[in-house]
């Protein structure tokens, strides 16, 4: 079915079912056993606050779009008037191409072409595939310009439990650091959780307002990292990020359609303004290719 975010990719196997957007590729609703994990927003209408959507060729935002490349200043379009930024990167209205699809898994395609302020050619996929307790994701980026080109990634999935009251659920971020930002969610500095940023220990999602950039984030033997959402009778939501996947944004919102509370957690390869800061930034030389995986899972 084609709605404002293009065609719905229906996936089903082992137990659990997915929806992907075709529209920035999003993971737009899962569900693992009866347990809703990614909860959903009306067909009729784009996705909220850019949910499930990959963020490419950068995540989060880049003051006033401008950016130094090398003896360049590039601008970008402006993607979010109200702070003056540029945000979320360049596919987030693309339709992606779906090139590969079973009832487990889907691969879809798209290209970053050479426009306003990035004068680069990027081929990007993202392959989602089901599995036992959820959906592993994998993001793959290469570079099909002549010079090397500065590329970042994030995607920005929504997270719940289902049956469960939102408000109760506890929220866990094994994060050391995070980014204080200005008045237009831009980084200023970087000090050590505390107070209402410690989620070393978890706390309830009711008793944090987050909208918040993590760093030094603690792996663990089999370098991933996992943040968690737990509900009062145990089912834990999982959300973990592989290796070169070393930030992550977390934002709790009460307007996201049809749910009173949740939280999106978003694993990024590079922080808010990384194009200037250069934290996480990674230069592709002509033809490198770049791998990185996340995923979401549900253990009772």
């Amino acid at each position: 079915m084609s709605t404002p975010t293009g065609v719905q990719i229906h996936l089903e196997a082992h137990g659990v079912r997915a929806q992907i957007s075709q529209v920035g590729a999003s993971l737009r609703h899962l569900v693992v056993g009866d347990t809703t994990v990614v909860p959903p927003y009306p067909d009729d209408r784009p996705a909220p606050s850019c949910s499930g959507v990959v963020l490419v060729p950068w995540p989060n935002r880049i003051r006033d779009g401008i950016w130094i490349d090398g003896d360049e200043t590039r601008a970008l379009a402006i993607t979010e008037p109200k702070l003056n930024n540029a945000i979320h990167g360049l596919l987030r209205y693309t339709a992606y191409e779906i090139t590969d699809q079973s009832d487990a898994g889907v691969l879809l395609r798209a290209n970053v072409v050479p426009q306003l302020g990035y004068p680069y050619l990027l081929e990007t996929s993202v392959r989602y595939t089901l599995g036992a307790d959820g959906v592993t994701v994998e993001h793959t980026i290469v570079n099909r310009s002549d010079d090397p080109a500065p590329v970042a990634l994030g995607t920005h999935p929504f997270l719940t439990v289902s049956g469960a009251d939102p408000k109760q659920l506890m929220l866990h971020i094994p994060a050391e650091t995070f980014f204080e930002t200005d008045d237009r969610l831009l980084p200023v500095g970087e000090s050590p959780v505390s107070g209402g940023t410690d989620l070393r220990t978890p706390r309830r999602l009711a008793d944090v307002q987050l909208d918040t950039g993590f760093a030094t984030l603690r792996r663990k033997e089999d370098g991933r990292v996992r943040s968690t959402l737990t509900a009062p009778d145990g089912r834990t939501v999982t959300l973990w990020q592989g290796p070169g996947l070393d930030y992550l944004q977390a934002y709790t919102s009460r307007s996201y359609p049809g749910q009173e509370l949740v939280v999106a957690l978003e694993p990024m390869s590079a922080p808010a303004e990384a194009f200037n800061s250069g934290r996480g930034l990674r230069r592709l030389a002509p033809g490198e290719s770049w791998t990185v995986q996340w995923g979401v899972t549900l253990t009772a």
